[in-house]
């Protein structure tokens, strides 16, 4: 049972090392995969008890992302990796903790300008998270990326062509017809991108329509908690769907 709204006033966001941020990830995430190129780990408390994470770094495929705003640089931006909450949380924790997380990156690292993270809304939600915490929606699309194996788990595209590893378990190169004839499938549902400017004139840099929050109900890519939402609301919800950020990065939405 979530906990009143007055109550997300009293949670604590500090650095933690990977091990805890990682194992927060493991138990509280949809997708329990951690990604091994995040680089900053900020722990969730209340009342002395660690109860979330989130973790940030570059993309899978930063050339991909790096051109959304105009003029950034390699280190320029980050991407949201992962976001892990706990249901023992309070309500609205998740954008509350965001907004501690943008300031922290606004203070000790001034060359980050934006920060970009995707929602799975074939898995997860479509980001009432993002929507409620200032980002802004700058890709919706259908899903291409995200695919289950025969098996049962869920792959990217790119981690495939990237993964001797996941080739060779699966028998394909990673590309869709190789893809297909493996007896993979792919996922239905969309993939979005949202955008937080860190730096407020980076908003003017953008370099893609900024896209209205009805563009999803438009394009009936509601989810909420896994599962469609008829509902045509386009901020947070109550009890906000825990478990944000990609089951795999995403490559970009074009």
């Amino acid at each position: 049972m979530r906990r009143t709204l007055g109550d997300a006033k009293r949670i604590r966001v500090a650095p933690v090392d990977r091990a805890a941020a990682d194992a927060a990830v493991e138990r509280w995430h949809y997708s329990g995969r951690t990604y091994s190129k995040s680089r900053l780990h900020l722990g969730v408390w209340l009342d002395g008890e660690m109860l979330g994470a989130m973790q940030f770094g570059p993309p899978l495929q930063t050339s991909h992302l790096v051109g959304l705003v105009s003029g950034t640089k390699w280190n320029g931006f980050v991407e949201l990796n992962r976001m892990a909450f706990s249901d023992r949380l309070p309500r609205n924790s998740e954008s509350r903790a965001l907004s501690v997380a943008m300031r922290l990156l606004r203070e000790h690292a001034p060359h980050v300008g934006w920060c970009v993270s995707f929602a799975d809304g074939t898995q997860c939600g479509d980001g009432a998270i993002y929507r409620a915490s200032g980002f802004v929606l700058t890709g919706l699309k259908r899903n291409t990326s995200l695919w289950r194996t025969p098996a049962g788990a869920v792959v990217s595209d790119v981690g495939v062509r990237t993964s001797e590893r996941l080739r060779r378990s699966i028998g394909t190169d990673g590309s869709t017809m190789s893809l297909r004839e493996a007896g993979c499938s792919v996922l239905a549902g969309f993939q979005l991108r949202y955008v937080y400017f860190i730096d407020p004139t980076a908003r003017g840099l953008l370099t893609v329509p900024v896209l209205p929050f009805s563009a999803i109900v438009a394009a009936g890519a509601r989810m909420y908690r896994g599962k469609p939402s008829p509902r045509a609301e386009t901020s947070a919800p109550r009890g906000t769907t825990t478990g944000a950020g990609g089951a795999t990065p995403t490559s970009a939405l074009r």
